[in-house]
């Protein structure tokens, strides 16, 4: 899945959808991040209360994860030989 974000807004359209096809109910992802199914239904209705660190934990339980490039472009950097990000072991809601 390729989805162009140019507002906060559709962060929560995209991972609504996502969690949608993949069968699961907010308690149900919820439960998977380790918060209420509360917070996770104000992070799809509005996901400009979201942290980074947040969207990345949520993406990451989704199978998604977040690229950035130049608009219209090419990724503005890649991970083939360079150093590898450490992994969110804990997220704090």
């Amino acid at each position: 899945m390729n989805q162009l974000i140019s507002v906060p807004s559709q962060v929560g359209l995209v991972l609504r959808a996502v969690r949608k096809s993949a069968k699961l109910s907010q308690k149900q992802l919820a439960a998977k991040l380790g918060m209420s199914q509360n917070r996770l239904s104000e992070l799809e209705t509005d996901p400009g209360s979201m942290r980074v660190d947040q969207l990345l934990a949520v993406l990451s339980a989704l199978g998604l994860e977040l690229q950035v490039q130049t608009r219209g472009g090419l990724p503005v950097a890649s991970s083939e030989g360079g150093v590898g990000l450490p992994t969110v072991s804990k997220v704090e809601w």
